[in-house]
């Protein structure tokens, strides 16, 4: 630990740091992770829990009048009125990780008064920390970090993460990938949205969106970006977006780009814009419509016959 560091965020990478040490233990065998599904397509594992546990236990015994926000086990540890609030997403990326796909991290934001200020996001496969406090930069591995300098989108790769829930509207998804894809050099979606904003933060992507994220997965990548001079907020480009479950980030240039691609796909877009989307979803599926028709075999007949020709 650094001496240098904020000593609140010293404790940070100490707690991030052994709940990596579980994570790649575990990721030696994989195939023996106990898992368990909370909904469909959100998985648990064992070592999200065992993680959590050794995160919140290395915070509370340096500060035990602080309070807790975990993913796993909410605010069942810790102060319950504090003004300092531990944000910990253990595992982010427990589908990646359960397949062996090493894109995964451990997160740690602590809020104050709610407001973050200090941040840790752990890559365990790579050893890669990114971290850092209010009013002091952010920093990979001791290393000064900046966002990029692209100021054209189709120079820009982009992330995101795809929906997955019961619920998520799978198609204004299509839709905003199709209208982000079309404008810029890649999107790319690694299923680790802490690490992503992590890449904003570093430069190595140029910007990222995604809806359906909780405090967790954002708390700590949104310093990060912000320290590293990037911005952050929800799709209409307002900057309290941390409860609103819609994120967009991205270096200045790049983010002033995104919002009126992406601000129409909004909750808190106005109605004209939710009028033109979902104006643009009727056109789309009266289009799909009038194909399939197109494509229907005249003959039913010789449609059967041919599906029993010899190849």
């Amino acid at each position: 630990m650094s001496s240098n560091l904020h000593p609140m965020l010293n404790v940070a990478i100490k707690a991030a740091r052994a709940a990596g040490a579980i994570i790649n233990r575990a990721a030696l065998d994989v195939e023996s992770v106990r898992i368990s599904q909370k909904q469909i397509n959100d998985f648990v594992t064992e070592v999200d829990h065992a993680a959590e546990k050794i995160i919140i236990e290395t915070l509370l015994t340096a500060y035990p009048g602080h309070g807790i926000l975990a993913e796993e086990s909410g605010q069942e540890y810790g102060a319950k009125h504090s003004d300092f609030v531990w944000v910990i997403d253990p595992l982010d990326g427990t589908t990646n990780f359960i397949h062996g796909f090493p894109v995964y991290c451990v997160s740690i934001a602590l809020t104050v008064k709610g407001k973050v200020e200090q941040a840790v996001v752990y890559d365990p496969t790579r050893n890669d920390l990114f971290t850092a406090t209010k009013g002091r930069g952010a920093f990979l591995n001791e290393r000064r970090i900046r966002v990029s300098k692209r100021t054209q989108l189709k120079d820009c790769l982009i992330s995101t993460g795809f929906p997955f829930r019961p619920g998520d509207n799978f198609k204004s998804y299509m839709n905003m990938m199709s209208d982000v894809m079309q404008r810029t050099a890649g999107l790319r979606r690694p299923g680790a949205a802490a690490l992503d904003l992590a890449y904003v933060a570093a430069g190595f992507t140029d910007g990222f969106f995604e809806t359906g994220l909780s405090v967790w997965d954002v708390a700590a990548g949104s310093l990060l970006v912000t320290e590293a001079g990037g911005l952050i907020g929800n799709f209409t480009g307002e900057a309290d977006f941390m409860e609103q479950r819609e994120c967009m980030a991205g270096n200045p240039r790049v983010y002033g780009q995104l919002v009126p691609i992406l601000g129409k796909y909004s909750k808190f877009a106005s109605a004209g814009d939710k009028a033109s989307v979902r104006q643009a979803a009727a056109e789309d599926n009266s289009a799909g419509s009038a194909s399939a028709a197109e494509e229907e075999p005249t003959n039913p007949d010789a449609s059967a016959s041919s599906g029993d020709a010899p190849v």
